[in-house]
């Protein structure tokens, strides 16, 4: 018998495992990875919500956390995972710039906003008013992760890779049943689909699609990731990830043309050298 089942392998299955194992904890883990929110994900970490300039949700305490965790397991699959980088927030207006400066001296905020502007010096970017600069930035490889752990998983026989049946699970007195896996716990980390778990399908998750370019932009050169009304991430290579949109009522895995007009529209409101879009993303 296992101490835990874990049904899902995206970030929070991952996240779960991990912590798992450093407790000494034995587990098996089901998943199909038909939920593509994870693998999709740009992965920035960004401790300040940049619209309005506010505290992400326990943004000091994943902060702590977020640097030895990732460490550990790029120690573990041998793979770079963990990229710091500079957020700057691109300002449209005098007025953000004093918004910022207000922000910035707010205790809890005041060691992740920077009090200088930024100034452009990228000729295919329009910033005539500059930039703030979020500290404690960066971007975690996402895709890189799952494959690097689902093929740790898969190497010590810790991952069955099947959709989760939930007519073969049974309940004991004290451990489910799940074909032949006994385990004590049962957790489910199935992300959007919950809305097919018989068992919590009845809580108010609503869900939304995001979708993402990826462009090649050899004139670009930049090194810090842009905020403006989308997100620019660079990737290496001269590729970006631009995103992302945010739709509550379509619930699909697919791209659409009208998500890569809108985030079109909107890299090209400041953007100024060519580019090429060499992928979509949902």
């Amino acid at each position: 018998m296992v101490d835990y089942l874990v049904a899902g392998l995206g970030l929070a299955g991952i996240s779960f495992c991990e912590t798992l194992e450093q407790q000494g904890k034995s587990f098996m883990v089901v998943s199909d990875q038909s939920q593509k929110a994870s693998t999709v994900a740009g992965g920035l970490y960004n401790p300040v919500a940049l619209k309005r300039f506010n505290l992400s949700w326990k943004a000091h305490e994943q902060l702590a956390l977020l640097p030895q965790f990732y460490a550990s397991l790029e120690e573990k699959l041998g793979v770079q995972l963990n990229c710091p980088l500079s957020v700057l927030r691109r300002f449209t207006s005098i007025e953000e710039q004093n918004q910022w400066f207000e922000a910035s001296d707010k205790p809890d905020l005041e060691p992740l906003m920077s009090t200088s502007l930024i100034f452009n010096t990228n000729a295919a970017i329009e910033a005539k008013y500059s930039y703030g600069e979020v500290l404690r930035t960066g971007r975690v490889d996402t895709k890189l992760l799952q494959i690097g752990y689902r093929n740790y998983l898969l190497d010590r026989n810790l991952l069955r890779k099947e959709s989760f049946d939930f007519n073969s699970l049974a309940f004991g007195e004290d451990h489910i049943l799940y074909k032949n896996i006994k385990a004590r716990y049962l957790v489910f980390a199935l992300g959007y689909g919950l809305k097919q778990n018989p068992y919590f399908n009845c809580l108010p998750l609503n869900g939304s699609k995001g979708e993402y370019l990826m462009i090649k932009a050899p004139d670009l050169k930049e090194t810090h990731i842009i905020k403006s009304s989308v997100f620019l991430i660079p990737q290496g290579n001269h590729v970006y990830r631009v995103g992302a949109t945010y739709k509550r009522e379509d619930k699909t895995n697919k791209p659409t043309p009208e998500a890569r007009e809108e985030l079109e529209t909107k890299l090209r409101s400041f953007l100024k050298c060519d580019y090429e879009v060499v992928d979509q993303l949902a």
